[in-house]
């Protein structure tokens, strides 16, 4: 402990402590009067000590720190709780302007004494309640913006979904109307595959928009209803998927549906030309970091028994190897006796699904 010699001492160093002290600062007695400030206290709300010590500090400034939240503060909160922290107040305070500050207040009760000293320190909060309001404005208005992007979204997707919708209607139409098999033929081939990208954009559209999407979900359910729109009471096919747990983009999972739907069109079309109690389309997906693989498998005819009907799927086979060129992945198809499985593949590495070959 530190023994004055004289009570000015210690005034002395309580000024200085004082004036230490980074925001501002000041000292009230029991009456609320300004028994000591800190420089920064002067500095920041332009007054000076002549003006200051010894006032009121309801009076300062004229009356103007008369400040009702300031006054529950010193006369209510204080008293019951001895101190608080991060008391808020928003005030015009004179020579300054507006300013929002948090006021924290200590209460200090002496041994020897019925007197008490409050100790009342004030941060200026206003920079960052600007930017904090301004953050949460941004915020708004992004949010504003997003629900907006939205609804184009869906508007968009609606009206392509109505326009492939027409277009196929078209050419369904067109293969009715012409006299030529060949013609009629390559219409409803063209016919098929706009339902195709229709049925993705549809799949898309139940995401929500959302940029990434769950694989295994998103090919199930587009195999689900390929294989409800395709398979036939009298040829039973069963059109199974298997995936590893993981997302893609959505720009991605377009390319990789169309071609999963291209290949599976395929595979109903062609590979089980005679009715077979097992018939079997399976498709995996498999993920290795940002490696994968998607396979699409059968155990029908195979190409050398189908080759003459997989000659007239030549449009098929350049789509597909377009999307996947356009994946930077490569295409790999095998062929047998025991079925047929084609690989699209980004990566290399040792396939751990099963096949339906």
């Amino acid at each position: 402990m530190i023994n004055f010699q004289n009570l000015d001492d210690g005034r002395t160093l309580a000024q200085a402590i004082v004036n230490t002290i980074p925001e501002p600062f000041i000292v009230l007695d029991d009456t609320f009067h300004v028994l000591a400030a800190s420089a920064s206290f002067y500095r920041t709300f332009k007054v000076d000590p002549e003006h200051t010590q010894g006032r009121l500090v309801y009076s300062l400034g004229d009356g103007q720190w008369d400040i009702p939240a300031l006054r529950v503060l010193l006369e209510t909160i204080i008293p019951e709780h001895a101190a608080m922290d991060g008391f808020e107040v928003e005030h015009d305070f004179p020579n300054v302007g507006r300013r929002i500050m948090l006021l924290n207040a200590r209460q200090v009760i002496y041994e020897d004494s019925s007197s008490r000293t409050i100790l009342l320190a004030f941060m200026d909060v206003t920079a960052r309640r600007s930017i904090e309001r301004e953050k949460e404005l941004l915020l708004k208005q992004t949010e504003e913006l997003l629900r907006q992007k939205d609804i184009l979204l869906q508007e968009m997707q609606h009206r392509v979904a109505n326009s492939l919708q027409i277009i196929a209607s078209i050419l369904l139409l067109k293969a009715r109307a012409v006299l030529s098999e060949e013609t009629r033929q390559h219409l409803k081939d063209a016919h098929q595959r706009v339902m195709s990208v229709a049925e993705v954009q549809r799949h898309l559209h139940a995401s929500d928009g959302i940029d990434q999407i769950e694989v295994g979900s998103y090919l199930s359910t587009l195999c689900g209803s390929l294989a409800s729109s395709m398979v036939g009471e009298s040829q039973p096919i069963s059109v199974k998927v298997m995936t590893d747990m993981g997302t893609i983009g959505s720009d991605t999972a377009v390319s990789l549906g169309l071609i999963v739907t291209e290949l599976v069109i395929n595979a109903v079309k062609y590979a089980f030309p005679n009715p077979k109690d097992d018939s079997l389309i399976l498709v995996t997906y498999e993920i290795d970091e940002e490696d994968w693989k998607l396979t699409v498998s059968d155990n029908g005819v195979g190409k050398i028994a189908g080759e003459t009907a997989g000659n007239k799927t030549g449009l098929g086979t350049a789509i597909v190897q377009a999307l996947v060129k356009q994946l930077n992945a490569e295409f790999e198809s095998v062929s047998g006796a025991d079925g047929m499985k084609i690989s699209i593949t980004r990566a290399t590495f040792t396939s751990h699904m099963p096949q339906a070959a």
